[in-house]
């Protein structure tokens, strides 16, 4: 026959077992809450990162494509200027 004492000993020994279990229980859940919560911050970040990638690249472009217009330019104005003939055949003219 169990006495009191020991009942209370066996009720407080399954409240602390459940009470173990409830914490990994939620253990894990925080455990998957902060890596959910990691991934959307480095996703941010990486679409913030692929922005600016992706600005710079836009800028360089701009600049590159003004570059090539300027060259377009001064090569038809020597062009002009040479009457539309090659260095080439101009240098054997003379």
């Amino acid at each position: 026959m169990t006495t009191g004492t020991d009942r209370w000993k066996r009720v407080a020994q399954q409240a602390a077992q459940k009470a173990k279990q409830a914490a990994t229980v939620a253990l894990r859940e925080a455990d998957r809450l902060l890596k959910a919560a990691r991934q959307r911050a480095e996703s941010a970040a990486r679409r913030r990162r692929v922005k600016q990638a992706l600005q710079k690249t836009g800028r360089v472009l701009k600049a590159a494509g003004k570059a090539a217009l300027v060259a377009g330019v001064a090569a038809g104005l020597a062009a002009a200027r040479d009457g539309g003939r090659s260095t080439k055949k101009l240098a054997r003219r003379h």
